[in-house]
């Protein structure tokens, strides 16, 4: 039987059970009947026969008037304000593309100019491009039916961007499969994809939308551990929108390292193909690494590699004392040629063996589109390649740069394979957040291989659904062999996991929902797991979702914002509407927040339109 017909049946059930005094004449009747054309005096007469008067029917006729005039003047004032929006925006638009053609006419005509002091650089100098407009595909994969419009600040071409659909989890009976096992993740990159797709081109594509990178993209203030390198924070609440729900929320805070951290040897391999001119690829790519080069120490060195057509070694390993010439051999680099990822970096890697210093974070940050097309490219290859100095110590970040031809599977399974993180940066703005305030977690591992299993107890949880984290599934039995690759967290790091549970009858008489356990090894090659335990009590569980926490709420918020962009089927009847609410609830009034009821609200008003972006 369908859904909509078995709720019509229970309807009509509930209907003829209740006592005839429940089926009064009510101010519905008026409307319902007005609304039909129905003429007032029968209206009248059907209310007198229930002992209402005429006085009763005009007050409810007047009523639903007035309900109807105010959600039509907040239509139109909803529909003014998304104008003047709509109107700045493309104002702001055009005054960038002004100064970002002003920006490369002025760098061409350096570039035309004799250097006054020239010297050999590692890679032919090629100006990037100015900027240009090419209508994309059709297939251009905003998500829901959308297509990405063009967007003038950016060269575009025909959309060949990558991702994978993993799927989204279902309920799982307790009884049948208690345990739910998985690798944490705190990369970041889907949100700030999404992010980019709304601001600029219309929703994301479904397959874009990883429910956990949104939620791990915010700061829950989660209190720091005493001793332990993880302190568990665990909530549970009534489900906001669907009665007999109710949500589990597990946060796990890593600690901050305190005092000197100790030295980062940072091997930069930077993507300098055709494909990275764009204004925001290789450029945006050159204002990151000079952000980071100034946030590091006297005690860390930095070298940098490209690659294109062929491989280069731009700069051996260089202390930061001498930032000058770090900061020259950034600025000269030049795209052109084809991408030759694997070659890349292998020599990424040779080049950091080679400098690798036992005790230190010996680390390769790869930064490209990801679009491989000569050489050694494809993914098995390339990460087989990689997992090998994974296990010897040296990690990986993978920073991902551009739309129109990027591969979000290959940028996120390198930054997995190679014990990382993986973030995509769309703006300025991005850049100093990744390689400015949270620096050390980006670069200082503090606990390798981290997984988590949640053990429901069914006496007390019937079902459970996990949001998110289906690309990060672990068998149950594996959650103690240790050979099988798991997460990373950097210092400071968050890492939060939402479950939708049902609860059995009597659960609020049982003394625990489930336990939780942490598995992690200290970073290093070799080192031993260990494993932490903590209960979820039954006192976790508030009586409304309003008394959750602000982090519970916001955490739920922003998974359901996730949900709802990917077309999950449990959040169909969640509207933006409900979503906002929630989000501006819980809001702290931090500018994180501010920007993501924003970007609620203008996905509500890409939905409306179908998706698309009106320029």
């Amino acid at each position: 039987m369908s859904k909509p017909i078995a709720s019509r049946l229970v309807a009509l059930v509930t209907l003829a059970s209740l006592p005839q005094a429940a089926l009064a004449f009510t101010c519905a009747d008026a409307v319902r009947l007005s609304e039909k054309g129905v003429a007032s005096a029968e209206i009248v007469r059907q209310a007198e026969a229930d002992g209402k008067d005429l006085a009763f029917v005009q007050q409810c006729l007047a009523t639903q008037a007035r309900a109807k005039a105010e959600s039509a003047a907040k239509k139109a004032a909803e529909e003014a304000r998304y104008a003047a929006e709509e109107e700045h925006r493309k104002g702001a638009e055009a005054a960038e593309r002004k100064r970002v053609v002003a920006e490369y006419a002025a760098r061409e005509s350096m570039d035309a100019a004799p250097a006054p002091s020239p010297r050999p650089r590692p890679v032919s100098r090629r100006p990037a491009a100015p900027p240009m407009s090419v209508a994309p595909s059709p297939a251009a994969s905003g998500g829901m039916g959308g297509l990405m419009d063009s967007d003038d600040r950016y060269p575009t071409t025909a959309n060949t961007e990558s991702y994978q659909d993993y799927g989204v989890n279902g309920f799982v009976l307790t009884e049948k499969d208690g345990q739910s096992t998985f690798s944490v993740d705190v990369d970041t990159a889907s949100y700030a994809i999404a992010r980019s797709k709304l601001e600029h081109h219309g929703l994301p594509p479904e397959s874009a939308v990883r429910v956990e990178e949104f939620v791990n993209a915010f700061d829950y203030t989660y209190a720091m551990p005493k001793s332990d390198p993880f302190a568990v924070h665990l909530e549970a609440s009534p489900h906001p929108q669907i009665a007999g729900h109710h949500v589990l929320r597990v946060g796990i805070q890593g600690r901050t390292m305190r005092g000197p951290r100790k030295p980062v040897h940072l091997t930069f391999l930077v993507d300098v193909s055709g494909s990275m001119s764009s204004p925001n690829k290789l450029p945006l790519a050159q204002k990151a690494l000079h952000e980071l080069v100034d946030n590091l120490g006297p005690e860390d060195t930095v070298a940098l590699a490209t690659y294109a057509g062929r491989e280069t070694i731009v700069l051996q390993p260089t202390f930061t004392t001498r930032k000058a010439q770090i900061h020259a051999a950034i600025e000269d680099l030049r795209s052109g040629g084809g991408t030759s990822m694997g070659s890349g970096m292998e020599l990424a890697y040779k080049l950091a063996k080679d400098n690798y210093l036992p005790g230190c974070e010996n680390r390769v940050i790869v930064l490209s589109d990801g679009d491989a097309n000569i050489g050694k490219t494809s993914h098995d290859q390339i990460l087989a390649s990689i997992r090998k100095y994974a296990d010897e110590g040296i990690t990986m970040t993978t920073i991902g740069l551009g739309m129109g031809n990027y591969k979000d599977v290959m940028m996120e399974q390198l930054a997995n394979k190679g014990d990382g993180n993986y973030f995509y940066l769309d703006s300025e703005k991005e850049a100093k957040k990744v390689f400015g305030e949270k620096l050390s977690g980006t670069i200082e591992t503090i606990a390798r291989d981290v997984k988590i299993q949640v053990e429901f107890d069914p006496d007390a949880v019937r079902s459970y659904r996990l949001l998110g984290y289906e690309n990060r599934d672990i068998a149950d039995k594996d959650f103690r062999n240790d050979a099988v690759d798991a997460g990373e967290v950097g210092s400071g790091h968050q890492v939060t996991a939402l479950y939708e549970l049902v609860l059995a009858d009597d659960a609020k008489a049982k003394d625990a929902l489930a336990t939780v356990r942490l598995r992690a090894k200290p970073p290093g090659p070799d080192a031993p797991a260990k494993e932490y335990a903590h209960s979820v009590p039954v006192s976790a569980l508030t009586s409304d979702f309003e008394e959750a926490s602000p982090s519970t709420r916001m955490a739920f918020a922003v998974g359901t914002f996730a949900e709802k962009l990917r077309g999950s089927p449990y959040v169909q009847e969640v509207s933006w509407g409900e979503i906002a609410k929630m989000a501006r609830d819980a809001s702290q009034g931090t500018e994180e927040h501010a920007e993501l009821i924003r970007l609620i609200e203008r996905a509500a008003e890409l939905d409306r339109r179908g998706g698309v972006a009106v320029r």
